[in-house]
């Protein structure tokens, strides 16, 4: 005679919630991507050179939030105004 194994019985169920629904984590606002220029047009260019030397201070984060251009094309213009003479540098960041 061979020996059978008895099974076990089931785990009777778990009284409360029951299964768990998985955390969703809160979705973030998403930020608008900007369409900055990369390259100068003449409409640009024009007011760059009129309104920029005006500014109180002139950072290229400033030049490309008002007109809409890249961050390296304002870096540009701020040294093309620096050696024109329209502008002059009062600090310089350590880096």
């Amino acid at each position: 005679m061979t020996l059978k194994k008895e099974k076990a019985p089931p785990k009777p169920a778990k009284s409360g919630r029951g299964k768990q629904k998985k955390k969703k984590w809160s979705k973030e606002k998403q930020k608008e991507k900007v369409n900055n220029m990369v390259l100068f047009d003449q409409a640009t260019y024009d007011k760059l050179l009129s309104e920029a030397p005006k500014f109180k201070l002139i950072t290229p984060f400033i030049l490309s939030d008002r007109l809409r251009i890249n961050r390296s094309l304002a870096r540009c213009a701020i040294k093309d105004f620096m050696t024109r003479g329209s502008i002059r540098m009062i600090y310089a960041h350590a880096s």
